[in-house]
């Protein structure tokens, strides 16, 4: 009975292993303040493995890879501005989890939204448009013979 609840145990806590940051002690800089700009700086980079995890969350290498630049960056004493503006120079907008509201980058933006609007929109019109009903037709002269055959049969 004990080894099924080691193994309960060990699955239940393998569960929150995904939950750790991915940023190794050997990545954190000595000096807390920067330490804090390079996190605050890794969690707006997307990176691009992952895509939707940020540089400080994934455990990609390339992700590694960018918190490290970044913190080479910052102990180069390099601004946030500059530091974005050098990863976005070497990997483009779409390292940034939240790109800027640009030419090249309003698809994006405003994308999602006209998808939804018109597909709003079409199922108002789908919804508020009435059934087209065809006209009745003539019934054959068959067809009103079974009718009258069956009117006059009397019921059960």
């Amino acid at each position: 009975m004990s080894s099924r609840y080691a193994l309960l145990l060990f699955a239940c806590l393998s569960l929150f292993v995904s939950v750790a940051r991915a940023v190794e002690p050997d990545e954190m800089l000595p000096d807390p303040a920067q330490e804090a700009r390079a996190r605050a700086l890794t969690k707006d980079l997307r990176c691009v493995v992952c895509q939707n995890q940020s540089v400080d969350d994934s455990d990609a290498p390339l992700a590694k890879d960018i918190r490290v630049l970044v913190r080479e960056q910052i102990s180069q004493g390099q601004s946030d501005q500059q530091v974005i503006d050098f990863i976005v120079a070497r990997y483009g907008k779409f390292v940034l989890l939240n790109p800027p509201l640009e030419g090249d980058t309003a698809l994006l933006w405003i994308g999602p939204f006209a998808v939804f609007f018109l597909g709003l929109g079409m199922a108002i019109l789908f919804i508020r448009r009435p059934a087209p009903v065809a006209a009745p037709q003539p019934l054959s002269d068959a067809e009103e013979r079974d009718l009258a055959s069956k009117l006059k049969e009397p019921t059960p």
